[in-house]
């Protein structure tokens, strides 16, 4: 019995007039790159929404995403199947060590009276509760409830910001935390397979839709922490480079900017500063 009897369609190959297309296109509204290896990727998306609204020929679905309002609607859907959204609770360990270690240095200051961190590509939120997790654990520790903190968790992606919000998780997504924190901040639902975050926690991230392409229209300022990982890897050199710079000028002064290692290379600007850290890249503004 062939795929077809089972109503299992192979992929249409794209071409590539068409792939240079959507690859330009792509670029432009959102900086992410596809190169000759995630070709088969990009495949694989544009078909998959295709076929879910009938449409099998990209030509047809590229004029229907770049027309009007109804294009515009379909465009968000497009990228949510376009960013890359695997992630974790704690993600890269080293990181949030080198973040713990700097909010344990403001808490020693007297004269600080709140906290602010950003999550820059925060996808399914596992990236802001982790750090509100941290942030919650250092300031019962060191006995500051006078600090008030808050957390902007950004993300392009509106269906991915919605499951953030929500703040369910499957068991699975909960492996390797320890108990301690599992069960201070979280609810297990009735189904006993998901786990919610608890309101007192979500109640302390404020999720907005920003497109990194888009920084010069963020009102944001004076951060603490920017944490940004696992976002530019797919972004050109030079694009990148604009929007670290753009992220480093929202940082208050002593405040640290968090990336993902090897993300970018030789970037440098004269208000900031190489934070030494093991196993991080993290910079420091000092003007």
């Amino acid at each position: 019995m062939a795929l077809q009897d089972w109503g299992i369609r192979p992929v249409t190959p794209i071409t590539d007039e068409q792939f240079s297309l959507w690859q330009a296109q792509i670029e432009a509204r959102t900086g992410i790159t596809f190169t000759q290896t995630r070709r088969p990727f990009l495949e694989i998306s544009l078909s998959t929404r295709m076929r879910e609204i009938g449409i099998d020929d990209y030509d047809v679905y590229y004029e229907l995403v770049m027309s009007g309002i109804s294009g515009e609607r379909e465009w968000v859907v497009l990228v949510d199947r376009l960013a890359v959204q695997e992630t974790s609770f704690f993600r890269h360990a080293s990181s949030y060590a080198l973040v713990e270690q700097y909010i344990k240095q403001r808490l020693a200051d007297k004269s600080c009276y709140s906290l602010n961190l950003w999550s820059a590509g925060c996808s399914t939120g596992e990236e802001p509760y982790s750090l509100a997790f941290l942030v919650e654990e250092m300031i019962t520790n060191h006995q500051r409830q006078d600090i008030f903190y808050g957390i902007t968790a950004t993300d392009i992606s509106f269906p991915t910001l919605t499951k953030a919000k929500q703040g369910i998780y499957i068991e699975r997504k909960l492996q390797g935390m320890p108990d301690a924190l599992k069960f201070k901040y979280f609810t297990q639902l009735g189904n006993k397979r998901d786990w919610q975050v608890n309101s007192d926690i979500k109640n302390r991230i404020a999720f907005a839709q920003l497109n990194l392409m888009e920084l010069d229209k963020a009102p944001f300022a004076d951060m603490d922490v920017i944490f940004c990982q696992n976002v530019l890897i797919y972004f050109r050199r030079f694009r990148k480079r604009d929007v670290v710079t753009q992220l480093a000028m929202r940082l208050r002064i002593g405040g640290i900017l968090v990336l993902g290692v090897g993300e970018i290379m030789d970037w440098q600007h004269p208000s900031l500063e190489r934070v030494e850290y093991a196993d991080t890249l993290a910079y420091r503004r000092i003007v």
